[in-house]
């Protein structure tokens, strides 16, 4: 992704890099099947790999995440800020951290969150 952790671990650093269109929300719902917009507090539209561990705004690692349930997106967000906490405290390198999300959120946040 070519961003390192000094990168993501300077302050304003996603708020500087987030840039999703509208047209990106309704694309990215229509990709997977559900009008935009959906009402309010249903899904939030959401990075897999979040811009706070260098993410991209592209199309491919954007979707739509339920609120509902034990994989909502409160408990991803929870993964997000531990995984960024522990890499800029230097106790996980950011490859790691951005594999992990990306490959199973869900099971990152039971080792690195608990449940």
């Amino acid at each position: 992704m070519g961003v390192t952790a000094a990168d993501v671990c300077s302050s304003g650093w996603a708020t500087r890099h987030r840039d999703v269109t509208a047209a990106q929300y309704r694309e990215v719902y229509a990709a997977y099947g559900l009008s935009y917009p959906q009402p309010a507090g249903a899904y939030e539209l959401d990075h897999l790999v979040p811009l706070s561990l260098g993410g991209d705004n592209a199309d491919a690692n954007l979707w739509p995440e339920t609120a509902s349930g034990d994989h909502g997106w409160q408990q991803k967000d929870q993964l997000e800020v531990r995984l960024h906490d522990l890499v800029c405290r230097g106790q996980l390198d950011l490859a790691t951290a951005q594999r992990s999300i990306a490959s199973d959120w869900y099971a990152a946040w039971q080792r690195y969150v608990g449940s």
